[in-house]
């Protein structure tokens, strides 16, 4: 099994197809830990890298492992205390934005039971999809949340999920009536989670959290202005916490 704390400097690339043809690449670093025991960083080091429970599910979790736990209980998934490795965004000089949070979740016997994609929109909602991929790590799920305000709540992804190794190469299509109009894609190299590394990717890639959240929105702008109509959004699924 992959071994964590470890982090992955990425590339992340979001290619809109229809109604209008529009990309977006923007460069960031992300982390893999395991649930249960996150990173414990030097005291100067840790404004650079928090992993805070509000983030993740419904925020009033007393760990972000307890939140996932809650999360599978409610689903009928119990890991029975097995490893659970995730990829996310750490608060950086305290801001998040996790566009797309991953938790590969193993039984006691390591064996992956199942995935968790926690997906963040834009607008401090949150919602997470219970996947269980086939052994390239490719798995199908109908879109129950709204992301992108240029796209309803209507079709599926298709997702390619496999839990990073050396790289990270992650891939989620969303599927509508007449194609797929839009594709994400992260990917990336591996390094050792240390305060060197940490510090010089903190360097390259100021404010990292932020950056992404300005990117999506600046993008979205240039969307909005180009004559793309804005959807309906439905009733709100902001969590009480989210991104204080």
């Amino acid at each position: 099994m992959t071994a964590a704390p470890a982090l992955y400097d990425v590339a992340v690339v979001h290619v809109r197809t229809a109604p209008l043809r529009h990309t977006l690449r923007h460069r960031t670093y992300m982390w893999l830990i395991d649930a249960d025991r996150p990173p414990e960083l030097p005291f100067l080091l840790r404004p650079w890298a928090r992993f805070d429970p509000r983030d993740h599910f419904t925020g009033l979790a007393p760990s972000v492992r307890a939140g996932l736990d809650a999360f599978l209980a409610e689903h009928g998934v119990d890991l029975a205390g097995g490893r659970v490795l995730m990829l996310a965004h750490a608060r950086v000089l305290g801001y998040v934005f996790n566009p797309l949070t991953l938790y590969w979740c193993h039984g006691p016997d390591g064996a992956l039971r199942c995935v968790v994609a926690e997906v963040h929109n834009t607008y401090g909602e949150r919602h997470s999809y219970l996947l269980h991929p086939d052994g390239a790590g490719r798995a199908t799920t109908g879109k129950e949340f709204y992301v992108s305000p240029f796209f309803p709540v209507d079709g599926r992804y298709r997702m390619r999920l496999p839990a990073p190794g050396d790289r990270v190469d992650l891939t989620v299509q969303l599927e509508r009536e007449g194609g797929r109009p839009f594709t994400a894609t992260v990917r990336g190299t591996r390094h050792e989670a240390r305060a060197r590394t940490l510090l010089r990717l903190a360097v390259r890639r100021p404010w990292s959290t932020l950056a992404v959240a300005a990117a999506i929105r600046w993008h979205g702008v240039r969307l909005y202005l180009r004559g793309l109509p804005v959807q309906p959004r439905p009733a709100s699924r902001r969590c009480p916490e989210n991104h204080r």
